[in-house]
């Protein structure tokens, strides 16, 4: 796989060569990438800070349900950033697709979340950790979900860097600077959803969303509505209660989509 080790890749301000950023040199610092914004900024940051002392390696958790866009977004990061984007995937799911770990689990979403993003997101990332040696972790926290990276950090594990929440970077400067640089954001996004998440994230319950789906994504809607019914899933939330998919009015409006309360980023929880 290849690796970035660039020299004078960090601002002028830091220095390069003899200076040591943080007193971090000579380690592996793995950028988990999903093709959002956020994580996008946070791996150009990465490298800017850290590439000329380290080494950085970008990863992805490619998952079927994406946008197919996505994957373009994703080629044009890597030329942005002059770094090739390693894959992780989970050897019991070697599809990557939503709909194996639902059929095989017949589970789709729940208080607990969602079997997806264990299986596609976050075992996928232990599978690699356990094959790769690497000193820290960047993940797309913006400055504006400093909770959250706390949180984190708290009950997981504390070898991360906080590239975006150091700079005061929020979501919104990740489109910004993302549209600066001359990159298109993934299709999803223009689309009108709020995050670069699946088609379809079965994380959702907001009537809002779904409903969106239904008229942006109408076979991805009806494929839902199908398996959820069979597999005795009630995906949306309607009038103080939970509904299947098909019972779901046209007209059914919910919380809006930008105050959806989940992120299907690489380590996924519900939002506080």
């Amino acid at each position: 796989s290849m690796v970035f080790r660039a020299c004078c890749a960090v601002p002028a301000h830091v220095g390069c060569g003899g200076v040591v950023v943080n007193g971090i040199k000579d380690k592996t610092i793995v950028v988990w990438f999903s093709c959002g914004a956020a994580s996008a900024v946070a791996a150009k940051k990465t490298i800017d800070r850290y590439g000329s002392d380290n080494t950085i390696r970008i990863v992805n958790n490619p998952i079927k349900e994406e946008h197919p866009d996505n994957q373009r977004f994703l080629r044009d990061v890597q030329d942005w950033l002059g770094i090739e984007i390693e894959f992780a995937l989970n050897s019991k799911y070697p599809s990557a697709t939503c709909e194996d770990v639902w059929e095989k689990r017949k589970y789709m979403s729940g208080p607990s979340g969602a079997p997806c993003t264990v299986e596609l997101k976050k075992r996928a990332r232990q599978e690699w950790e356990s094959k790769n040696n690497y000193d820290y972790i960047v993940l797309g926290f913006t400055a504006d979900e400093k909770k959250r990276h706390e949180r984190f950090v708290m009950t997981e594990r504390a070898d991360v860097l906080p590239v975006l929440i150091e700079d005061g970077i929020t979501k919104a400067d990740c489109y910004r600077i993302i549209n600066e640089a001359g990159l298109r954001l993934p299709e999803i996004y223009n689309l009108g959803f709020p995050n670069a998440n699946c088609i379809g994230c079965v994380k959702a319950s907001s009537a809002t969303y779904w409903n969106h789906v239904r008229e942006t994504f109408p076979e991805v809607f009806k494929q839902r509505a199908e398996m959820s019914r069979r597999i005795g899933a009630k995906l949306a939330w309607y009038k103080g209660g939970r509904i299947f998919l098909d019972e779901l009015p046209h007209d059914a409006k919910g919380r809006p989509m930008k105050n959806m309360d989940f992120e299907c980023g690489i380590f996924c929880e519900e939002r506080k």
